[in-house]
């Protein structure tokens, strides 16, 4: 492994519906991690408008581009002039009726390396993501940066330990997720603190099972009903939080990850070396209830 760590820009704002507004405030958030120190940049889930899956709405699909387009080529320039990493969560376009919730990723160069498609899509109240997404179709994908091999996954990814599994077997040395996630603006402070508790408790858990640090992007802030509860956050790869963002407020921060950690984590818990993948085939299955 040519580094031995890395600094990773974590971009928490809340959002407007004035798209260009939202650029220019998630641009200015770049160049703030940037002049940080921060090598690799990862910016929250669809950050150019509101989080418009709280309804189905056919007029919201205007929002979509395609990918590699006009933001791949924006942050592209941005991450060649600031020499950073930028993962980049949009709203594809891939064809006529057929959308995508995708995240790009831009070398320190500005070359753009590819995208991942979201696998998981949830469809709950607030959270209609089966009406605008198709399921991601490109499998679970590292990215091999300047900066080191991230594993990209998105959002309701982070409950699926088969996700996390699968990318850090195919080499990341850390994984990522923008994310965009909440709680009704009314609901009580307890189940508030357990829904976010489990929330991070089962990204931690990925970092203990792999061996490598996670960092969860969320945005802040009230859209309608929805209150996005922030607490953006970074793991050590012993689920150690090691920074956690404020539920309220935007931030900027910036993390260094010691990628030598995983190595002495994996060497003195093994979990790797004693997978049983020979006794494994059953997870294919939906449900064990019938052979």
């Amino acid at each position: 492994m040519a580094n031995k760590s890395v600094k990773v820009g974590l971009v928490q704002l809340s959002c407007s519906a004035d798209v260009a507004a939202n650029l220019e405030k998630t641009i200015a958030g770049v160049r703030k991690a940037a002049a940080q120190g921060a090598q690799v940049v990862v910016l929250q889930e669809l950050f150019r408008s509101l989080y418009f899956c709280d309804v189905e709405d056919y007029e919201n699909f205007k929002l979509a581009e395609a990918i590699p387009g006009p933001s791949t080529d924006t942050f592209g320039a941005l991450a060649k002039e600031l020499g950073v990493v930028i993962v980049a969560s949009l709203f594809e376009k891939r064809a006529e009726g057929l959308y995508h919730n995708t995240t790009a990723v831009l070398d320190a160069d500005g070359t753009y390396l590819g995208k991942y498609r979201k696998m998981h899509i949830p469809d709950d109240p607030g959270y209609f993501e089966k009406f605008y997404f198709t399921p991601g179709d490109l499998g679970y994908k590292v990215f091999p940066t300047k900066f080191g091999n991230i594993g990209v996954l998105i959002c309701w990814d982070q409950w699926y330990p088969e996700a996390a599994r699968i990318t850090a077997l195919k080499g990341a040395d850390f994984l990522v997720y923008p994310t965009a996630i909440g709680w009704h603006k009314d609901q009580d402070g307890l189940t508030n603190d357990e829904q976010y508790g489990a929330w991070q408790t089962i990204q931690r858990s990925h970092a203990v099972a792999n061996g490598i640090p996670v960092v969860s992007v969320n945005r802040c802030g009230i859209e309608g009903d929805m209150k996005f509860w922030g607490g953006s956050f970074v793991s050590n790869p012993f689920g150690r939080v090691i920074f956690q963002a404020s539920h309220e407020e935007e931030q900027i921060h910036v993390e260094e990850l010691d990628f030598a950690g995983s190595d002495r984590y994996r060497t003195h818990w093994p979990f790797l070396r004693d997978r049983r993948i020979d006794s494994y085939q059953p997870i294919t299955k939906r449900f064990l209830d019938e052979e």
